[in-house]
Parts: structure tokens; C-alpha cells; sequence
């Protein structure tokens, strides 16, 4: 059975880093490269962030088996405690890892889980 979960993280990142790269690293470390066709292999995700100076808050919407939750979760925290990613043109990102946390799907997001729980069937 797939159900739909949320992951809430904060990293520190320099002012002039790029705040697409956490959440590359996260879609590379669930589904092996951040470039891929659908479905994703593990869970379907999406990575959202907000930023106030160096802090970078993260919130990742993903569908998966539930027996593969603590799996997916497991696979987040790995890629963003990494604190790095060299993107395609060689840039390389990096960022400290301050807080990682299991979170619940608020109802503002409950049509992005539908979307990711029927892409996962897809």
C-alpha cells in the first residue's frame, strides 16, 4: 500500500549557493540521477525550499510503499548530511546539514501527495 509522507530539513548554505542542489542530491540519492523519465524508481518526490540568508529550509513531499518509508527517509538525510553535489556544468555546491525531521502532509499540500501517489502508480 503507498501512502503519501513529509520530510522537513535545514541546511546552511553560502549566500551564493545554488538552493536547487540539496534537493538534486535528494532526487539523485532516491532515484540515481537527478535526470531520469518517470516514475521514480523508490518514491516519488518533490523539494521544496525557502531561504532567509544562509539558512535554507526544505520540505520533500514523497509517495511510497509504506514499508519503504523509513528507507526513503534514510536516503534524504544521507544525501543532505553529504553536504555536496558538483552539478552538470562542474559547480560544485556545498552545505551543512543543521536538522532533518519526519513531518506530516499538511492539508495546503494534500493535491501534491494525490499527484505523487498517482505518479507512483504510473
Amino acid at each position: 500500500m503507498r501512502s503519501a509522507f513529509a520530510h522537513t530539513a535545514e541546511i546552511e548554505l553560502a549566500e551564493d549557493g545554488d538552493r536547487a542542489a540539496p534537493g538534486a542530491a535528494i532526487t539523485a540519492a532516491l532515484c540515481g540521477t537527478w535526470e531520469h523519465e518517470p516514475p521514480c524508481p523508490i518514491a516519488s518526490h518533490h523539494t521544496a525550499s525557502s531561504r532567509a540568508g544562509s539558512r535554507v529550509r526544505l520540505r520533500v513531499l514523497f509517495a511510497c510503499d509504506v514499508d519503504l518509508e523509513d528507507e526513503v527517509r534514510s536516503r534524504i538525510d544521507a544525501a543532505l548530511a553529504r553536504g555536496l553535489l558538483t552539478g552538470p556544468d562542474g559547480t560544485v555546491s556545498r552545505w551543512s546539514l543543521r536538522d532533518a525531521l519526519p513531518g506530516s502532509v499538511q492539508e495546503c499540500e494534500r493535491a501534491a501527495a494525490e499527484r505523487l501517489l498517482a505518479s507512483s502508480d504510473a
